[in-house]
């Protein structure tokens, strides 16, 4: 049992104001402030990955934090103003080690990752924030305050997803600090602490809320949206068919289609895959890999094959874990069909 008694105490300077407001609200004014916290948390009792230590704003999360994890807690990162992003990360982690953990926590743009920090939304900065914490901090503890404060509420769901998702897969220990309630069922914490009740509960890990997509045949005309999120280019082909998928009323992402270049005859019924975008904000949620799945299984159902040739690592990796591709090249290059037997 991690038994923690805190207590913070400040000296009261008797000013004019500090009386005035004294005798207005019939206050007694002591020479000193002082408030007392008696903290329980048995986190040696069973293996874990994720925390969630929650609570009001005053309730006394960051006393907690920075009293029993003063050396996991991340501080103030400095970032340069003309450096990309990838070039922030520790010398020796290789190119691919940086974008595969960028990807794990949801920040998949690569057109974000060869900007500077300075250059990116709030949603950007937090999740690379947070791969750059995870980066620095090698197997040790990460703990982070005022986590999700700095982004809407639809971010802060989605990024918690991500993020314990990454740090699961690397068998990591993070703990997240926040007086948001709703991220809980999103970062599927293996215990909560709530600070201002003094109740600690362990969980099991559940699955995330589901998502329900609407997916439509679109004009060219919402391509605009998506286009400078496209890793490749923004370039639409006047032949691409278009798609867009929605979600509560907003469009998150986009896919197309072309015909097959060159076909012969024999390839007549072959479809290519041509721009796929998922919004930043809604990155890390597997939207990309179910969005395409849902094209080849659409296409297949009115008797054509669909292919794919694909560059980014997050997908290349998703059509290689899947069972509804099929891989047809090698290297970078990856044309990939879904199979028949899963269709």
């Amino acid at each position: 049992m991690m038994r923690e008694s805190i207590t913070v105490s400040a000296d009261v300077e008797r000013t004019p104001r500090v009386m005035q407001v004294a005798a207005m609200m019939d206050l007694p004014v002591e020479s000193k402030s002082t408030r007392t916290w008696e903290h329980n948390l048995p986190l040696d009792d069973r293996d874990w990955n994720i925390g969630l230590v929650v609570g009001p704003s005053g309730a006394g999360k960051s006393v907690l934090a920075s009293r029993l994890w003063p050396d996991a807690l991340v501080g103030e990162q400095s970032w340069s103003p003309a450096r990309a992003l990838v070039d922030e990360f520790p010398k020796d982690m290789s190119i691919r080690d940086v974008t595969d953990l960028l990807s794990s926590v949801g920040l998949g743009s690569v057109p974000a990752w060869v900007r500077p920090y300075s250059t990116l939304s709030n949603g950007e900065q937090f999740r690379a924030g947070i791969a750059r914490a995870l980066a620095e901090a090698g197997d040790d503890l990460v703990v982070v305050d005022e986590f999700t404060s700095v982004v809407d509420r639809q971010v802060a769901k989605v990024t918690s997803h991500t993020v314990q998702k990454a740090v699961r897969r690397q068998g990591r220990r993070f703990i997240a600090v926040t007086c948001h309630y709703d991220v809980a069922d999103w970062l599927r914490p293996d215990w909560v602490y709530d600070v201002a009740a003094t109740t600690f509960q362990w969980r099991s890990n559940q699955p995330r809320p589901p998502l329900h997509l609407d997916i439509h045949e679109d004009s060219r005309a919402i391509w605009p949206l998506f286009a400078h999120h496209h890793y490749l280019s923004g370039h639409l082909l006047n032949s691409a068919k278009c798609f867009t998928a929605w979600l509560d009323g907003a469009p998150v992402a986009f896919t197309s289609y072309m015909p097959f270049p060159h076909a012969s005859p024999k390839a007549r019924n072959i479809k290519m895959g041509h721009r796929l975008v998922v919004l930043p904000d809604y990155q890390g949620l597997g939207i990309g890999g179910r969005l395409d799945d849902w094209l080849g299984q659409w296409l297949y159902e009115r008797g054509y094959r669909y292919r794919n040739v694909v560059a980014h690592p997050g997908m290349i990796r998703y059509y290689t874990n899947s069972p509804r591709w099929a891989l047809k090249g090698r290297g970078a290059r990856l044309k990939s069909s879904p199979s028949a037997r899963s269709s």
